[in-house]
């Protein structure tokens, strides 16, 4: 007989019958009828082609093939059921568990430093690896757990994902101290006539700003293009570049460059600072720790 041929359903009724030894006994402790019970059983005799209990004054006794099936199923039920109610827990204290998480370098600049501090203390086995939006098929990567988390603004992010604010994130204009631009506010002529430093970031809502800003007719004189922001505050800080960034890191170049910035002179929309996961992980147990982690340290 093959498992695809028979409703494992039977064997329950079995193993509570061996235990019962009575079809009212066992009806009542599996919450079905006697007849039900009943026919449960008469399916399995012809089944197996074997009487499995014989009624007798001391209630149905099992036959020596019942007690020979009750030993062989006994404890593969029990491991069946035990793996339908085990999700599994996850302890960051002993975990050597490794997360990637798809982050853009002006991410990794904000998020890792206090992630990792905290990690120090809570999951110091844990290993963090970052990788960049555009460098693969996000959406695959996610569903097929090479990457656990993205964090950003990523709108191709829709399908089979769920995600969770984090705060906004509004523009500024930075430029380094004593530049021409270096007051409390500029028109957007004065931000028109200057020159530009772009980061031109393939897929995040930083390429949909330079499109607004496109759109708006703000005309820029652009000496420069780079794909990331590693290197915009250490430019700014020598040339008369001014550059469009989110404020975020306009305030991490005031701190460690002695940068200047100012609201910008475009009506720019903010942008939404989103966590990311694929729903194949929504109730992973180690998914749902690191993602709440996140979210407790930086959401607004």
């Amino acid at each position: 007989m093959r498992l695809k041929d028979i409703d494992l359903n039977l064997l329950v009724v079995f193993q509570q019958l061996f235990k019962d030894r009575r079809v009212s006994a066992a009806a009542a402790s599996l919450g079905l009828s006697q007849p039900a019970v009943s026919s449960a059983l008469n399916r399995l005799r012809r089944m197996l082609g074997d009487e499995l209990f014989v009624r007798t004054a001391r209630g149905m006794l099992p036959t020596p093939y019942a007690k020979e099936l009750e030993e062989q199923t006994a404890d593969a039920l029990r491991t069946i059921q035990h793996a339908l109610n085990h999700k599994g827990d996850f302890e960051p204290l002993t975990s050597t568990r490794t997360f990637t998480i798809s982050l853009a370098d002006i991410g990794e600049v904000y998020f890792l430093p206090r992630l990792m501090e905290t990690l120090g203390r809570t999951a110091p086995q844990v290993t963090i690896i970052s990788v960049r939006h555009a460098a693969s098929n996000l959406t695959e990567d996610m569903a097929t757990a090479k990457v656990d988390l993205a964090v950003g603004s990523l709108p191709g992010l829709s399908t089979n994902f769920f995600q969770r604010r984090l705060f906004p994130q509004r523009y500024v204009c930075m430029y380094r101290k004593g530049h021409p631009l270096d007051k409390p506010r500029i028109t957007p002529a004065e931000f028109s006539a200057a020159e530009h430093v772009i980061v031109a970031a393939a897929g995040t809502g930083h390429n949909k700003m330079n499109e607004v800003l496109d759109r708006a007719g703000a005309r820029r004189a652009v000496h420069l293009r780079v794909p990331h922001f590693v290197a915009v505050a250490d430019i700014l800080h020598t040339t008369n570049l001014v550059a469009t960034v989110p404020e975020h890191f306009a305030k991490r170049g005031v701190a460690f460059f002695g940068l200047r910035y100012v609201t910008h002179p475009i009506k720019l929309p903010a942008i939404q600072i989103n966590l990311y996961w694929h729903a194949r992980f929504h109730r992973d147990p180690a998914n749902q720790w690191l993602r709440t982690l996140l979210f407790d340290m930086f959401a607004e």
